[in-house]
């Protein structure tokens, strides 16, 4: 791949995430693919909880975005080199019960025809944080 594809990849990567942090399920699904996979940071199997599809995987976000209202993904940074992509982020929110996340992490991403097909989620496990 050249270096301006990884620059593409990158700009997508940009547009995703300032898609995520505006709660705007149609410009984050507008960079994946429509067969897209998620892996999210936690879940019963070892690649965390797996979501199937642009209908599973925009539901997934959009119970995020309603279960804690201010969620951001702040501090991100992104590169791109072939078909992969990386994004490393700090998810910021507020639980239901008023408690703080504060936590780094980073998403590994596969590409398919200029989209996003895969997008496996890793986060630091670190303890909840008391209301400010």
């Amino acid at each position: 791949m050249s270096a301006e594809n990884n620059q593409k990849t990158t700009e997508l990567l940009e547009q995703l995430f300032a898609a995520f942090n505006r709660h705007d399920i149609d410009g984050v699904m507008a960079c994946m693919t429509d067969d897209v996979v998620f892996e999210g940071a936690a879940g019963p199997e070892a690649h965390g909880n797996r979501f199937v599809g642009a209908d599973a995987v925009a539901a997934a976000f959009i119970n995020v975005w309603t279960t804690m209202p201010d969620v951001q993904w702040n501090n991100t940074s992104h590169f791109a080199t072939g078909d992969r992509g990386v994004s490393q982020w700090t998810f910021c929110a507020t639980t239901p019960d008023g408690r703080r996340i504060e936590a780094d992490g980073v998403d590994l991403f596969t590409l398919k025809g200029g989209k996003l097909a895969l997008k496996q989620a890793f986060r630091k496990d670190r303890p909840l944080l008391d209301p400010r």
